[in-house]
């Protein structure tokens, strides 16, 4: 089990629901994708590990489930602007996603 944390430290994330506009191969890396997402009043790019395991075909569209206030990271030389939450289960990579298509992009999770 993971240390346990208390409730200020769970809320300086800022976990958000993203439409993904734009999915696409990393061109320097073989397990990861760069995905375009729409947080409402901004779009960002996230590059995740997730090649695999998604086409982006199967990406395009989603709701998906990301921190937004993680710190850019440079990978393989794209910018992350952020973080999708996801789920392993065995060997798989299951990506957190809202089924309600009601939800609109930017919605804070708390």
């Amino acid at each position: 089990m993971s240390e346990t944390i208390g409730y200020d430290d769970f809320a300086k994330l800022d976990l958000r629901v993203a439409r993904v506009i734009e999915a696409r191969p990393h061109p320097n890396a073989d397990k990861l994708m760069l995905l375009q997402v729409d947080l409402g009043d901004v779009q960002k790019q996230i590059v995740a590990g997730i090649r695999a395991h998604y086409t982006p075909e199967d990406l395009t569209g989603k709701l998906i489930v990301v921190v937004n206030n993680l710190a850019p990271a440079m990978l393989r030389g794209e910018t992350s602007n952020g973080m999708l939450l996801a789920a392993t289960s065995n060997e798989k990579v299951i990506l957190l996603t809202v089924a309600d298509p009601e939800c609109l992009a930017g919605s804070k999770i708390k």
